[in-house]
Parts: structure tokens; sequence; C-alpha cells
């Protein structure tokens, strides 16, 4: 039988060939791990091979000088084995001590923060915004920016009662995924429809099949072909706007953020939980977002004066109740905080486990 050809460019590539050595040579034999400082991690293996972390956060969308900085310092300083995070943090892995401390140095020198690690504020992810995305409302990479200044002091330690993942995203359809904390665009309007534009610009049957509440349907307005919207079905997606942009729904006023917490995909100490609002109408006030920042920093230090060890913000607000968060908080309640959605609930699966 002939030897079967590997695959080309199908699939993810193999990743123990950039796995530093000492890894590589004790996968699934380890015995314990240490935090000696803030972003720095010990793993020590059955064997007694030892292998540091030096962790530090970077601005994701890395520019080539920035790039060839952290490249030269794992390079010449560590033993050249790095990876990046779902975060945009990297992680240098050395297998000797003496090599942690002028890591450490180096990249605080060039203007990198070294943290991230244990019970600390995460660097928090994002979508790309107006950099790359069609969609977007908002700009979620200058949201982390202003929100990261803020916050850095939390990123450098490790005060709070457990790990803390924030996230933010651009559209409503929330590619930025969930978070303890989510700050998420909100549009509140439905599209402002160009019809002089949409027969020349839009292809209306992708445009229909884009929205996801169906309510989009072809019509012709003053003779000429164009699309109309059902406002009662419209849920202010934003779907829509990518294929054809003559149905904007970006508004300098009415497209706001939402804060959403409780958010949590591990099922460690409690089922996993899916985030809610708590937070509607935040001004979308670039540059510096001080309104939304102030918020989470509220929720922040709530959860970090209440909460018990180890309670992610879902553990700690089941324990205290939600009329007590929004009191700890400071938040106002109103009526568009009660969870009237019924949908799907019989099918909905909740749960990380596989049910048949």
């Amino acid at each position: 039988m002939s030897e079967l050809r590997h695959p080309i460019e199908s699939g993810c590539p193999d990743g123990f060939q950039y796995m530093h050595p000492t890894m590589r040579r004790n996968y699934g034999l380890w015995d314990h791990h240490e935090h000696p400082r803030p972003g720095v991690l010990k793993h020590v293996a059955k064997s007694g091979d030892v292998i540091w972390t030096v962790k530090a956060g970077t601005q994701r969308i890395l520019d080539l000088f920035s790039l060839r900085t952290l490249n030269k310092i794992g390079k010449e300083l560590g033993d050249g084995y790095v990876r990046f995070t779902l975060r945009s943090n990297i992680e240098y892995m050395v297998d000797d001590e003496a090599k942690v401390q002028p890591i450490i140095d180096a990249l605080e020198e060039a203007g990198f923060i070294v943290g991230g690690t244990a019970n600390s504020i995460s660097t928090l992810s994002h979508t790309q915004g107006w950099l790359h995305c069609d969609i977007p409302g908002t700009d979620a990479s200058g949201v982390v920016k202003a929100m990261m200044d803020e916050l850095i002091d939390e990123f450098k330690s490790h005060n709070m009662p457990n790990r803390v993942h924030i996230t933010t995203s651009c559209c409503q359809i929330n590619c930025g995924g969930q978070g303890d904390i989510a700050i998420n665009v909100q549009h509140t309007k439905p599209p402002k429809i160009n019809h002089d534009l949409v027969a020349n610009a839009c292809e209306r049957p992708t445009v229909v099949a884009r929205c996801p509440v169906a309510a989009i349907r072809p019509a012709m307005v003053n003779g000429k072909p164009s699309l109309e919207v059902d406002e009662k079905k419209c849920i202010c997606c934003g779907a829509c706007f990518p294929p054809c942009p003559p149905m904007q729904i970006n508004d300098a006023e009415h497209s706001q953020l939402a804060i959403w917490v409780g958010g949590n995909h591990s099922n460690a100490r409690s089922k996993p939980s899916f985030q809610k609002l708590v937070a509607a109408g935040v001004p979308n006030n670039p540059p510096r977002w001080p309104e939304a920042t102030a918020i989470v920093k509220q929720i922040l230090k709530a959860y970090k004066e209440g909460a018990k060890d180890w309670e992610r913000i879902n553990d700690w607000i089941d324990r205290i109740g939600w009329p007590r968060f929004f009191e700890k908080t400071g938040l106002p309640f109103t009526k568009y905080h009660v969870d009237n959605w019924r949908g799907a609930r019989a099918s909905l699966n909740a749960s990380t486990h596989i049910r048949f």
C-alpha cells in the first residue's frame, strides 16, 4: 500500500513543533505549578524538570517595530520559544530561573506590562472594530485601550477574588465573546435606508437572507427595486449593513454601549452561565469612553469588596442575588432588566456536558 500523503493547508498545524523542548518532554506529566509573582508561572514536572513562563500584555494589533522588539527579547534573553494567548498576551518559556528577571526588565524597559496571571484582571479580549470589521458600531480596540489604562494596576497584581475576564464587542452579534463583564454596542433604531442606492449597491436576496429574524423583504420604492424593514421584527443587530451599506444603522446618538455581567464558559465550580444586561444606553463616547469605564470600575469595586475567595462574578451574584448586586454596584434597575424571553426554553443547552 502506498504511503498516504500529508494534507496540505488543511486543519491546524502541529502545535508541538512550536513548544519548548521541556514542555514536549513532559507533556501530560506535570506535577504542580506555582505563582512566584504576578506575570510569572513556574511549572514542575514529575521528572523534576521546571519551566518558567513570563507573561506580558500587548496591544494585539502589533506594529512591525513592536513585533521585532518582542522577538528580539525572546531570542536574546530567552530560549527562543513564545506563544500568544487568546487575549493577545505574549508568554516566554524558559527552563532556567536566571533568565526570568532579565526578560522582565527588558519587557518593562520596552514599555510592555508584565502581569495577567492568577487572580488578576486579564487583558480585555475584543473584536477589531473600525480597523477590520465591516459591521461595527464602535471601536472595540479603542474601548480596550481606554479601560486597560484605568485597570492596569489590577493587571499587574493579583488582588481579585478570582480571575476576571472582560470582553468587548463592536456589534450586537458579539463575536468578542462573553466574559465576567462584557461591553457590547447597542443599536437602538432600525436601519435608515437610502432607497436611491439599494438597487445599484446591494444584492437584495443576500440582504434578505442575512437578517436573522426575517425582518427584511424586497420592495419597490419610487419605482425602483429596494428593500423594506418590518420594524416590529427588527432587533437592530446591524447584520444587514455589510451586504448593503445604504441600510445605515450606525448613529452617533442612538448607537450606544451596553454592559453585561456573569458570563462564564467553565464548569469548574458551577455550571456555565449566560451574561445578563446590567447597564444600557451608555454613551458610545470615543476616544476615552469615560462613562462605560466608570461603570466597569463600579462593578469591579463591589466584586472585589464583596466576593469570597475563588468566586467568579457569576458565583458572587448567584450567592447575593440580583437585587443585592444592583444595590452594591449603585446601578439603577429598570423594567428593561427583567428577563422575559422564553424562546427555546425547552431545547436551549446551557451546559458544556454533551447530551443526546
